[in-house]
């Protein structure tokens, strides 16, 4: 099984930055890839950023332009760098790792962090 542990998130002021941490444990064996995924108050979760292995970036068209996903691959650890934060912005961002198994491609969550934007 593996463990995300998600760290940063919190309150800050429209225009402010903020970083979010995961670090992944346990059976981290075959990760293809970590990234992040968020969701507001009724909408359905969506897809911020995730980096394969290779460095190969898929962003969600919240993420272009503000957001910088980064991964340390030898501590199995993804950060999001939120710059230029909205009230839009406000949600539950969730860590999310790709790992590659006898069954196929498994994913796994974080705990989820909260993530408010005050105007």
């Amino acid at each position: 099984q593996v463990q995300l542990v998600q760290s940063g998130g919190g309150l800050v002021q429209a225009g402010e930055s903020l970083r979010l941490s995961c670090e992944a444990s346990g059976s981290t064996f075959g990760v293809t890839a970590m990234g992040w995924f968020r969701q507001a108050p009724g909408k359905q979760r969506e897809l911020v950023a995730i980096q394969s292995n290779n460095g190969e970036t898929t962003a969600g068209e919240s993420a272009k332009g503000r957001y910088a996903i980064s991964r340390d691959i030898a501590k199995n650890t993804v950060y999001l760098q939120m710059n230029g934060l909205t009230v839009g912005d406000s949600a539950v961002y969730y860590c999310y790792l790709q790992r590659s198994t006898s069954h196929g491609l498994q994913p796994a969550w974080g705990q989820g962090t909260q993530v408010t934007v005050d105007s």
